[in-house]
């Protein structure tokens, strides 16, 4: 078997979750607050991502941090330019850990319009996909959002999310394709349903060799995404957090058979800087135990 068609029968057939440590910069002064690091301990953006990179090795290095509970890390392109234990991150995760390592690589969202936020430009994609491909990436994430049940909006997030899909299938990569659904919105129940049939559609008319994850917001009614699951293209659904609290995911999680977890905010709940190692260990090591518990159904 090749290198790649191992990775893709590990996403594909192995029991776990994906871990999301790509917090961006926008969202990052947030994730450390709540790990207990206060924006006064960091001066500018190149501390602040120094000290999040420490967050960020901690649970990496972990021994609860393993292979046959953690299927992949998303990583966020600064810590996929740093390194863990003398190696590049994603060199670390695959040779010493057995986790894929896949690369964020949206810029951040555009203003709302039409109910929906779609991504900025990425007009270094292809240059990033490529150091992507040298540092033994093995897949991308990227994120719109969608707010109401607005049918142009989510038609429009679905087909820039395909058409950049595209582009990374292309290079040899797996892409998360991300449509969140925002678990405030008033119309979540319809906005899932006009966003399944946009997945579906778009779906039918890739190619047999072109593969796809999709990340979505734990739905209303239980096994809404089974159509996605079961179509030959997708090689996984896994569930985005979206801020519900850890038990409230887990709960919804479990509910949904066949769909993984990729939660970020909830897989660093309760973890603090402060912590010692052994109280560390103890809080990632039961959240993991628990989002592998609710995956497994």
């Amino acid at each position: 078997m090749t290198d790649s068609a191992q990775k893709l029968e590990k996403i594909r057939n192995s029991t776990g979750f994906i871990a999301a440590l790509d917090q961006s910069g926008g969202s990052t002064p947030k994730a450390l607050m709540m790990y207990g690091v206060e924006e006064s301990e960091y001066n500018g953006e190149q501390e602040m991502y120094s000290k999040v990179h420490e967050m960020r090795t901690r649970i990496m290095t972990n021994e609860n941090f393993t292979s046959d509970k953690i299927l992949a890390a998303i990583l966020f392109e600064n810590t996929m330019d740093r390194e863990v234990e003398g190696k590049l991150t994603a060199r670390y995760l695959w040779e010493n850990k057995q986790i894929l390592p896949i690369l964020k690589v949206d810029k951040g969202l555009a203003d709302e319009k039409n109910g929906v936020q779609i991504m900025k430009p990425m007009p270094d994609l292809d240059a990033l996909l490529d150091r992507a491909v040298e540092n033994g990436i093995f897949g991308t994430k990227m994120r719109s959002v969608i707010k109401l049940n607005n049918a142009q909006g989510i038609k429009e997030v679905v087909a820039q999310q395909f058409e950049i899909g595209k582009r990374i299938i292309s290079k040899g990569l797996i892409p998360i394709i991300e449509p969140e659904v925002d678990i405030n919105s008033p119309e979540k129940a319809q906005a899932e349903e006009t966003l399944r049939e946009e997945l579906m559609a778009h779906l039918d008319q890739l190619e047999a060799g072109q593969k796809v994850i999709f990340k979505l917001t734990l739905p209303e009614i239980a096994n809404f995404y089974k159509c996605c699951i079961d179509h030959p293209n997708v090689v996984k659904v896994v569930a985005l957090s979206g801020g519900y609290s850890r038990e409230e995911a887990n709960r919804r999680l479990s509910e949904n058979n066949g769909m993984i977890a990729s939660f970020s905010r909830a897989l660093t709940e309760g973890l603090s800087a402060s912590q010692t190692d052994e109280e560390f260990s103890a809080v990632i090591g039961s959240s993991i135990d628990a989002i592998v518990a609710a995956s497994r159904t």
